[in-house]
């Protein structure tokens, strides 16, 4: 091949190092998000980890002196094996590990590392075609171009539609291709071997990518114990629904939503309390909620004209209107003309949002990182109460006063510090534990409640008992959750994995 030619591979064969390489971090981070939650922290391990194993690498490159091009080569089709295989060997070792992160962090290092170790290989090569500016220019050039088409593609197209552990292999697969190219232009010995070596690669990753569902759908039986009958990732989290006998379950990101033989108290408990109480009740608004669950409380009330349930992730209400088992859960209830879906972030909805709402009921998953913290803030409850009527009220899940009891009373607290007057609450759902709800409104609401007929838990003797808490859920000193400190955010995951250690 020509000087050219040459050139213009080793030039490709950047944005391709950039391009895969930011695609394995990212399946990283999205993996430890998934199975361990809070995505911040996750992310910026993974990154900080990655990043000091590429300084590693590039360490190491200085010890490389004969055979540059065949070295490339190797650290290239050992960057496509453990790269690509990354994400599918994560899910497949996680249900048989104590410690997840031992396994997370050695694979971002050796890929890390292989990365660290190539570029600069690359820049040598590359030394004897280009003068140092044009070499620095159109190096970086490249490598950036590659790290924004795989911050690009990543979210809007590789984990909707091809999912984690196929986009790892198929990014291991372009790696190879490119590893097999450059062994077929450069003049390298021993090329034979490296050539078989490289076909293997390839081979062991089509394998991968052709069963790549299979080994995700047997690592989370294995972590379930239950028979999976839906997994999908969407941009936003990773659904999967389980099937035991006629128990049906929903867990996002591995975290269980609900349980089909129980989530009636948990769903009645939710909606009842302070919609039995508004007798002018009109006009709801559901904040998260996806499932369709506390929308068909709701429906239970005929003076109700319109509910409003606002989701981010619109894979969510899709899967529980379209199938059947689920829309026997929901009673239908999306398919209800007064329920309207909007797929947006409940913040942002809120602040452009113009309409009052009788009774806000805000759904969301537990603060367990960030980007969920901020829907218990005072910014977010400051929203919530423009869009609340004078007469209204809020309700808000709040997790497990028994099991993380300074979370619970932090959420109390934030109310109180936006303006709102509280009544806290708690029911026991088996499946869960104890599970606490705080609602709030402008002023205390007034008169008992008066229930819809067909509740399977709640009456009047059980309803007087939700606010009854025993010496050791009772209300202890925490700071309100603000924007700028998420103090929630520490208190849950201090309480929760105190609690999950034991």
């Amino acid at each position: 091949m020509s000087n050219r030619g040459v050139r213009l591979l080793l030039l490709a064969s950047v944005f391709t190092i950039a391009t895969c390489g930011l695609i394995y971090e990212l399946l990283a981070g999205t993996i430890a998000s998934y199975l361990l939650g809070d995505s911040v922290t996750q992310f910026s391990t993974v990154i900080g980890v990655y990043l000091f194993a590429m300084g590693v690498g590039s360490w190491l490159s200085r010890y490389v002196e004969r055979n540059l091009a065949g070295v490339f080569i190797q650290v290239e089709f050992l960057i496509a094996l453990f790269g690509g295989s990354a994400a599918a060997c994560l899910f497949a070792v996680f249900p048989h590990v104590n410690s997840f992160r031992v396994p997370l962090y050695a694979i971002v290092f050796v890929v890390g590392s292989l990365v660290g170790l190539e570029v600069p290989l690359l820049l040598r090569l590359l030394s004897a075609q280009l003068h140092l500016k044009d070499l620095i220019s159109k190096v970086f050039t490249f490598d950036y171009i590659g790290a924004l088409l795989a911050s690009l593609l990543f979210p809007l197209f590789l984990v909707p539609y091809c999912g984690v552990a196929q986009t790892g292999f198929l990014f291991g697969i372009l790696n190879a291709v490119v590893g097999l190219i450059a062994l077929w232009a450069l003049e390298i010995p021993n090329a034979r071997a490296l050539r078989i070596y490289g076909i293997g690669v390839l081979a062991f990753l089509v394998a991968g990518l052709f069963f790549s569902e299979r080994i995700v759908a047997w690592s989370e039986a294995a972590a379930y114990g239950e028979d999976i009958i839906y997994t999908r990732s969407t941009p936003y989290q990773r659904i999967t629904l389980t099937r035991h006998s006629d128990d049906i379950r929903l867990y996002l990101n591995g975290n269980l939503q609900f349980s089909s033989r129980d989530e009636y108290r948990y769903h009645e408990a939710l909606i009842h309390p302070g919609l039995a109480r508004l007798r002018n009740a009109r006009h709801v608004l559901v904040l998260g909620g996806g499932d369709g669950l506390a929308v068909r409380e709701i429906l239970r009330y005929p003076q109700i004209e319109s509910v409003t349930l606002v989701d981010l992730d619109p894979a969510m209400p899709r899967l529980f209107s379209t199938q059947e088992i689920l829309t026997r859960l929901n009673a239908g209830a999306f398919s209800s003309p007064k329920v309207r879906v909007v797929n947006s972030d409940a913040f942002a909805w809120l602040k452009q949002n113009r309409r009052v709402f009788d009774f806000i009921v805000a759904d969301f998953p537990d603060p367990s990182n960030f980007s969920v913290g901020k829907l218990y803030t005072t910014a977010f409850y400051a929203r919530a109460q423009a869009a609340l009527a004078p007469d209204g009220a809020m309700v808000i899940q709040c997790t497990s006063p028994f099991i993380a009891r300074k979370s619970f009373w932090c959420v109390d607290e934030t109310l109180h510090a936006s303006g709102f007057v509280t009544e806290p609450y708690h029911v026991y759902v088996p499946s869960f534990g104890e599970w606490g709800f705080i609602l709030a409104s402008h002023r205390a609401l007034a008169g008992e409640p008066e229930f819809p007929a067909g509740l399977r838990y709640l009456d009047a003797s059980s309803f007087a008992e939700l606010f009854i808490f025993p010496p050791d859920m009772v209300k202890v000193p925490a700071d309100a959750n603000r924007l700028n400190n998420q103090a929630l955010v520490r208190y849950f995951e201090t309480e929760w994995g105190r609690y999950l250690r034991q």
